[in-house]
């Protein structure tokens, strides 16, 4: 039980205090972060409700059809939409919210609230929970992390750059959709051929949330105009 506890929350725990470290200018207060987390784990409930609904939705689809409705528009349009509006409930109007790397901290913070509910509830659901658990600190954590990554960048843009707002608000929700979405459709499809591609996109979704972190770091520590056309 202890172990099982273990490995389904330290990937989280690991990310979170990652991201907390790369947030180099001013740290966020723990207690806003901590709602954050709450946050992000009481979304689950929602989540659920309508997943359950819009999924009946496409049952009488192809199997094809119904792996990308499910991906898209079961897991992807309902778990990154109501991330992006718990994240933009609890910061947008928040004055610690006064950088633009504070949206990538605040939105890990809100996506992993949810991955560290879904991940338990996972771990201890199925007989092989401790292999379910170390599969998922390497794929489905990192994912909703790299998810949050991205959606953080373009709420950052969306709050100091007001001639942009819209474009970036957008943004936040739409690209992180269309990653999450791309990710799940390769997995539910279950194609041995497709894991080659599926591989190739991990790396480039760590490439690319990297590269957003990055230019965030920059933009807030040395240079608060550097990302200002994006």
């Amino acid at each position: 039980m202890i172990n099982l506890l273990i490995v389904s929350t330290a990937p989280i725990l690991i990310i979170l205090a990652y991201i907390y470290y790369r947030d180099k200018y001013e740290k966020e207060p723990l207690s806003l972060l901590f709602e954050g987390l709450v946050a992000g784990g009481v979304i689950v409930l929602p989540i659920i409700y309508f997943e359950r609904i819009i999924e009946s939705w496409g049952s009488n689809l192809s199997p094809l059809g119904q792996a990308a409705w499910t991906a898209f528009l079961v897991a992807a349009l309902v778990e990154e939409g109501l991330k992006f509006f718990a994240v933009y409930l609890l910061i947008w109007k928040n004055s610690n919210f006064n950088e633009k790397f504070d949206g990538i901290v605040y939105a890990v913070f809100v996506s992993l609230g949810f991955a560290l509910v879904e991940n338990i509830s996972y771990v201890f659901k199925f007989d092989n929970g401790m292999q379910v658990g170390v599969m998922r600190a390497f794929t489905a954590v990192p994912a909703h992390a790299i998810f949050g990554i991205i959606m953080g960048y373009r709420l950052g843009l969306a709050k100091f750059i007001p001639s942009k707002r819209l474009k970036n608000l957008v943004l936040a929700f739409l690209i992180p959709f269309l990653f999450h979405g791309v990710y799940d459709f390769i997995l539910m499809v279950n194609k041995d051929f497709l894991l080659i591609f599926f591989f190739g996109f991990v790396i480039f979704m760590y490439w690319y949330s990297k590269k957003r972190m990055a230019q965030m770091v920059d933009a807030t520590v040395f240079n608060p105009d550097l990302i200002n056309e994006e």
